[in-house]
């Protein structure tokens, strides 16, 4: 985690206000740069997870830079179209999609992930001649329990020891799986765990003989706290390695190695900009910072726990002071820290609330009836608008619309 809060974000919140997501693309450029040095396989292909920042400024830096597209949605696969990725180079991860998802996923010649064996059963039954099979290996690991996506308490997958009624579905029909794919969780910071994933999926991908790529998922995290330490990418692209070269070996051709980063690339590259409304202390000793945003745009600190750096980029050589920064939601839950030390918050400050490019604006609701915030980007030291804050009209026209 950097901890360093750059300067231009006063511009931002000058310029454009609060409540605001702030993009700094030039350091997602660098992340996606720093990601395909740490893999060493010849035959690589990094597929950015879409879930994680759908901000068309954002997904353009990296399909500039190669990347394909993770996509979990029709609307993501969408998107991902739009914005001129190749449908080859679009994987539809699917989970629990209907059959038009699916007819519309292959129209368009994205290859479909499947996630439960009826689903490959119908795509053979639709026609479709080649699919990928995302496996439970059984071995998970995450920051919360929302977010493990594998073993046994997950809705994800086909647990890797069906393999053989993978293999019997091929040989009855006319489909091929030429993808093997896992996630075991979310902000994984340990390449072990991934380590330990690969040994398992290695015996469900030697008994997939129209193998032509191996996905060893994403979920490469990312270090929101100080006292975390940053993920080994190098031992965790090792550790790919050597499963595809077993793989090389057994199959007896080349294969392709995937991965599909979110949140590694985009999290660090992002800020929540906010104004301080209220700022009062209880009999208890106890100080509220009050927000002009709340966990209808960053949800993550609510709903996961999650740890966010925050800085007082007003007067950040204010003295220490021990606060809970809490937004504008009528829920008790929304909170952003407790007994946080940050430069005394006096009313009108802006803070920003760090390691937000990921799960931020793509999770964020209009609960409360509170418009989004507006999204601006940083690059090659230029500010720009990127979509403007809706104001509470537009908003009330929705909800008319929606009648």
């Amino acid at each position: 985690m950097n901890t360093a809060v750059p300067t231009w974000l006063g511009a931002i919140a000058a310029t454009h206000g609060t409540p605001t997501f702030a993009y700094d693309l030039d350091l997602v450029r660098q992340q996606a740069h720093r990601l395909r040095q740490a893999l060493s396989h010849p035959r690589l292909q990094l597929l950015y997870a879409i879930k994680a920042n759908p901000c068309p400024a954002v997904v353009r830096v990296l399909l500039a830079e190669g990347y394909g597209i993770d996509a979990v949605s029709p609307g993501e696969v969408a998107l991902a179209l739009s914005l001129g990725c190749p449908p080859q180079r679009i994987c539809y991860t699917e989970n629990n999609m209907t059959d038009a998802e699916a007819a519309d996923a292959t129209a368009a010649g994205v290859l479909i992930n499947c996630g439960s064996l009826d689903r490959l059963q119908r795509l053979a039954e639709s026609g479709v001649n080649r699919a990928a099979v995302r496996f439970n290996p059984d071995v998970g690991d995450s920051e919360h329990a929302y977010t493990l996506t594998a073993g046994p308490l997950t809705k994800f997958g086909i647990h890797h020891s069906q393999v053989a009624a993978v293999r019997d579905l091929e040989q009855r029909s006319g489909l091929r799986v030429v993808g093997c794919h896992m996630h075991i969780g979310s902000n994984v910071l340990s390449a072990e765990a991934f380590r330990a994933a690969m040994r398992v999926i290695l015996d469900a991908a030697r008994g997939l003989p129209h193998l032509e790529w191996v996905d060893v998922g994403g979920g490469l995290g990312i270090p929101y706290h100080p006292d975390q330490k940053p993920l080994d990418v190098a031992a965790v692209g090792r550790a790919a390695d050597e499963l595809i070269a077993e793989l090389e070996q057994h199959h007896g051709r080349p294969l392709e190695l995937r991965l599909e980063p979110g949140r590694f690339l985009v999290a660090e590259a992002g800020y929540l900009l906010t104004t301080v409304t209220s700022v009062k202390t209880n009999p208890d000793g106890r100080t509220y910072v009050g927000c002009d945003t709340g966990f209808n745009h960053l949800i993550r600190p609510t709903m996961y726990g999650s740890y966010h750096p925050i800085a007082n980029i007003s007067h950040p050589q204010a003295p220490l002071e021990r606060v809970d920064v809490v937004g504008n939601v009528c829920e008790s839950g929304d909170v952003f820290a407790r007994e946080r030390e940050l430069p005394q918050p006096q009313l009108g400050d802006v803070l920003a609330i760090g390691c937000a490019g990921a799960y931020g604006m793509s999770m964020a609701s209009v609960y409360n009836l509170r418009p989004l915030p507006a999204e601006v980007a940083y690059e090659a030291a230029q500010i720009r608008l990127l979509r403007r804050r809706r104001s509470l009209s537009e908003l009330l026209a929705e909800l008319e619309d929606q009648a």
